[in-house]
């Protein structure tokens, strides 16, 4: 039987415990109508989570007794930093809602030359990343960072390991599968694609320029497509 994940605002500890965060109160009580003696999982957005079993459910709060802490087992073993443009609000919203599905764990938003939409809800941006974390059963809670110009990224990106980003001109993928890293940064162009001045200032920055195959992807495509393989098959 599958339990539900949950991301507390509080340090994870053994024992009864009241959660009072709205958002849980309201999914496990109003939408999923669960009842005492079910159990849920808890998380503490850092790795570590237990099984707890509802005592009660009151309007405003859950009484909960938490079981054993554990580590969390479902996280990729390299941290993975998606430097997105931002593009149209769903589109974007796709894109990082299945960014941190498949395994993410930081969303640097890009505003590049050809970006057309330069404002984010980062309030509603926070709350699909945890709905999206909690639907793939993560043991973190990934960090949505402000946005910034491709400069500043650039600047960001150099306390990874290691550097794609991607265009329908560069290499193909296959070529740098299996090197060794512990943090990667991904960078994925807007709708427009990137500009020739910005592909020229990655490799001037140290990036590499890959592609992900001869398709043309629309951006979140792209965003997914390359998160996915960065998480979990590099």
């Amino acid at each position: 039987m599958k339990l539900h994940y949950f991301f507390i605002d509080f340090p994870l500890h053994t024992g009864e415990a009241e959660v009072a965060n709205t958002e849980i109160v309201h999914q496990v009580r109003d939408v999923l109508k669960m009842k005492a003696s079910e159990k849920i999982v808890l998380c503490d957005g850092r790795g570590l989570e237990a099984e707890a079993i509802i005592i009660s459910l009151e309007k405003k709060k859950i009484e909960v007794e938490i079981g054993e802490i554990r580590r969390n087992v479902n996280e990729p073993d390299k941290k993975v930093i998606l430097y997105c443009t931002i593009l149209k609000r769903e589109n974007f919203e796709l894109a990082v809602q299945k960014a941190v599905e498949v395994g993410v764990t930081e969303i640097v938003p890009i505003i590049s030359q050809r970006t057309v939409k330069t404002k984010l809800n980062e309030v509603r941006l926070k709350k699909i990343m945890r709905e999206a974390a909690e639907q793939a059963e993560r043991g973190i809670l990934p960090i949505l960072h402000s946005a910034m110009d491709l400069t500043t990224a650039f600047a960001h990106c150099k306390n990874n390991d290691f550097n794609l980003f991607f265009d329908p001109r560069g290499e193909k993928i296959s070529a740098f599968a299996g090197m060794a890293y512990e943090k990667l940064g991904i960078f994925v162009g807007p709708e427009g694609g990137w500009t020739e001045d910005e592909i020229e200032a990655a490799r001037m920055a140290g990036c590499q320029i890959a592609c992900l195959g001869k398709t043309i992807l629309r951006g979140e495509t792209a965003a997914i497509t390359a998160a996915h393989l960065a998480a979990w098959l590099f």
